[in-house]
């Protein structure tokens, strides 16, 4: 990959132009890394080489200053006080539902739902939509690939409902099988899949499963937590009707997510929780719940990290999402390469060989080294990688693992990092190979 340097009439923490003869543009990541308090720490006395944004990302100065301008300034609850400092809140919790919006390009931004975060935006729709319309005889499609908060619910609700839990297998380097699609797809209302997967890093083909689902009268669910924060996402071009993702794996705070589903789905789903801002009147016989998206967020929501969350969305449109993509592309190409050179037959990474069919995401297991061994030989040299399940286990179950290291990349990682993964890596081999 070559070098990433800053041109002088680029801004700070936006992407490069194009190089001579490169159709994608590129990020300046040693001025991104500037803009991240903790990439300053140094751990057991390396500099702290953070590989795990798979499962939180790391929060530049801007997210923070913004929720600490917040707290200093503006303070108080939301849609209910009117006085000034109240209106100047509310007007930045519903200017970042704004941005997200925006971001994901959502044609009506009463269709964003604030929610604790992804799991429970599809916990929303599972107890809502599919509570309402779920019941003997119908079917969910799931596919091998799952986190749990795309399975858990849904085996909960078909506890009790009684309706059948399908799968769509996958091959062994980590795609979809599409081949039975339509035979699978008999009698399914909601088809629930992850746009790119948190283990395998697979890319799905979101639009494909989507035409072939509304085709055969179902519904779409896309678990986009490994989408959004990583690749453009245009909620029409997906084709979705319900689509999730959260704050914190996109530079933004944790205790945030967001729900998106079409308009006319919010307005005949009944409210999920019950409480105060939820609601337009309340009677002794009954209750009347208020417009959406406010009668899926009841209570006080997060108003600081909603402030967060919209710092975190001006933060990546600045940096440029093609940029974004390019970059991890480029990134996760280097490290497989890098990684299979420099350990050979020792490391086994899983998922599509090709980084364009992935998103930045590499699972991998050494020798037979536990994933957790592993791991807490490479913290020794500064490195942060996850050693787990991943909250998929049906998927650890058809790779024949019990677990996999994974290291993750994202805007503030270089080439630089994988080297010391690499160097790291074969430093635990003399450890404990």
């Amino acid at each position: 990959m070559a070098e990433l340097t800053a041109a002088a009439s680029v801004p700070p923490g936006r992407a490069q132009p194009q190089a001579q003869g490169s159709a994608l543009p590129r990020l300046d990541v040693a001025t991104v890394r500037k803009d991240f308090p903790i990439l300053e720490r140094r751990v057991n006395g390396h500099r702290l080489v953070y590989l795990d944004s798979a499962s939180s990302s790391q929060k530049p100065r801007a997210v923070l200053d913004a929720m600490e301008h917040y707290y200093e300034t503006t303070h108080a609850n939301v849609h209910r006080g009117v006085y000034t400092i109240a209106e100047e809140a509310t007007a930045l919790f519903e200017e970042a539902r704004a941005k997200v919006a925006r971001f994901i390009g959502a044609p009506d931004v009463s269709e964003v739902v604030f929610a604790k975060n992804v799991t429970e935006a599809i916990n929303l729709v599972a107890q809502t939509w599919g509570r309402r319309h779920l019941g003997q005889g119908d079917a969910v499609l799931l596919t091998h690939m799952e986190h749990h908060a795309n399975i858990v619910p849904w085996h909960m609700l078909s506890a009790e409902r009684g309706f059948e839990v399908r799968w769509l297998p996958i091959t062994d380097d980590g795609h979809l099988i599409l081949d039975d699609l339509d035979r699978l797809l008999e009698g399914v209302k909601l088809v629930s899949l992850t746009a790119i997967s948190n283990v395998l890093g697979t890319a799905n083909p979101v639009r494909r499963v989507a035409d072939a689902a509304h085709a055969a009268g179902a519904l779409v669910l896309a678990d986009a937590a490994q989408h959004v924060p990583h690749v453009r996402t245009r909620v029409a071009d997906m084709a979705c009707d319900f689509l999730g993702f959260t704050g914190h794996k996109m530079l933004g705070p944790t205790g945030i997510g967001c729900l998106w589903a079409r308009r006319s789905l919010l307005e005949e789903m009944p409210p999920f929780l019950g409480g105060g801002e939820m609601i337009r009147d309340v009677r002794l016989d009954g209750f009347e719940p208020t417009e959406v998206p406010w009668k899926f967020e009841a209570g006080t929501p997060p108003i600081a990290e909603a402030v967060g969350l919209g710092a975190a969305v001006d933060y990546l449109e600045a940096l440029g999402m093609d940029a974004v993509r390019a970059h991890e592309i480029e990134l996760t190409g280097y490290a497989m390469r890098v990684l299979r050179e420099r350990h050979g037959d020792a490391i086994q990474i899983h998922g599509p060989a090709d980084p364009r069919d992935r998103g930045g995401v590499i699972s991998f297991c050494y020798k037979d080294i536990h994933p957790h061994d592993l791991s807490q030989v490479l913290d020794q040299h500064g490195v942060c990688v996850r050693a787990s399940h991943h909250c998929a286990k049906p998927l650890m179950r058809r790779l024949g693992v019990a677990a996999t290291a994974r290291a993750s990349v994202y805007v503030y990682n270089d080439e630089s990092d994988i080297d010391v993964l690499a160097e790291a890596l074969a430093e635990a081999d003399a450890l404990l190979g």
